[in-house]
C-alpha cells in the first residue's frame, strides 16, 4: 500500500529541517564574525532542527533501504532460512521502535507536566521533544510496511546492498570517461 502523501511530507520535512538548520547556522556565523553579534537562540534552534532531521531521517532511511548492516552470514543461509531471519530481524526492529516510542511518549508527557520552558527560546520543552515519539512512530510504520511486504513474499530488505548499488551505478566505461577527460 502506497502512502505517497506521507512520503512527500517526510521528504519535505527533511529538506525543510536541513535547510532551516543551515540557514540558522550560517546566519549565526555571519552575525558573529562580521557584526560581532551572536544570536542567543541559534544553537538551541539548530540542535532542535538537527534532532528532527535525525528522527525523521531514520524512517526515511528504512523506506529507501539506506541503512547499512552486516549481513554476510545471512547471505550464506538458504533462501528460506534467510527469509525467516529477515522476518525475525524486522520484528525485533518493530519491538525496538515500540519501546523507544513509549519511552519517548512518557518522557515528553513528563516534560509537558513539568511545564518548563526551553533554555533560550520561550516555548515549552515538550514541543521540540515531541520529535522523539513522532519519529519512532513513523519508524514503526516503516518497519511494519517492510514486515508486511516480507510476509507477502516481496523482496523487502532492511538493509541497503552497497555492493549491488555500486555495481549498478558504475561501470568501467563511466570510470574511463570520467578519469581520462577525453584524452
Amino acid at each position: 500500500m502506497k502512502f505517497l502523501w506521507l512520503e512527500r511530507l517526510e521528504e519535505g520535512l527533511i529538506a525543510f529541517l536541513l535547510a532551516a538548520m543551515t540557514v540558522v547556522t550560517f546566519a549565526q556565523v555571519v552575525a558573529r564574525y562580521f557584526f560581532n553579534y551572536s544570536f542567543v537562540w541559534a544553537l538551541e534552534l539548530s540542535t532542535w532542527f538537527f534532532a528532527g532531521l535525525i528522527f525523521i531521517g531514520i524512517s526515511y532511511g528504512v523506506r529507501v533501504g539506506a541503512h547499512i548492516g552486516v549481513d554476510a552470514v545471512v547471505k550464506l543461509l538458504p533462501k528460506g532460512a534467510a527469509h525467516k531471519v529477515a522476518l525475525a530481524a524486522t520484528f525485533l526492529c518493530m519491538v525496538y521502535a515500540v519501546i523507544i516510542f513509549i519511552g519517548g511518549w512518557i518522557y515528553t508527557a513528563k516534560m509537558y507536566e513539568i511545564g518548563i520552558l526551553a533554555q533560550d527560546i520561550p516555548i515549552p520543552q515538550w514541543v521540540p521533544r515531541m520529535v522523539l515519539p513522532l519519529g519512532f512512530a513513523l519508524l514503526l510504520f516503516r518497519f511494519t510496511q517492510v514486515f508486511i511486504r516480507q510476509l507477502h513474499g516481496s523482496d523487502a530488505s532492511l538493509l541497503g546492498d552497497e555492493v549491488a548499488d555500486a555495481l549498478k551505478y558504475s561501470s568501467t566505461d563511466t570510470y574511463d570517461n570520467n578519469n581520462n577527460n577525453g584524452n
